[in-house]
């Protein structure tokens, strides 16, 4: 009985582990439990980072999504005071 999965082009090697790192395997982005995609992963990361940044600022957007984020920031580059979501 061979040690090797059953599309492996050589079929020799001592274990099964062996044979799957001789393909190179590289496993992918999975669905969240939620099922968020990569898509959906990257566009939240994105949203985090501008959220990040603006608290950096002093800003205190009213959610981390990224339109309320870049409507504080706007409203803060308006009036020349940090926008606090908090305070209202």
């Amino acid at each position: 009985m061979s040690n090797c999965s059953s599309n492996c082009r050589t079929g020799d090697h001592a274990t099964f582990g062996e044979c799957m790192r001789a393909k190179s395997l590289r496993v992918a982005y999975c669905n969240s439990a939620s099922g968020a995609d990569a898509t959906t992963q990257k566009q939240l990361d994105r949203d985090l980072a501008a959220y990040a940044d603006a608290r950096r600022q002093g800003i205190q957007p009213s959610s981390i999504r990224r339109s309320f984020v870049d409507a504080a920031v706007k409203k803060s580059n308006e009036t020349g005071v940090a926008h606090r979501a908090d305070t209202i």
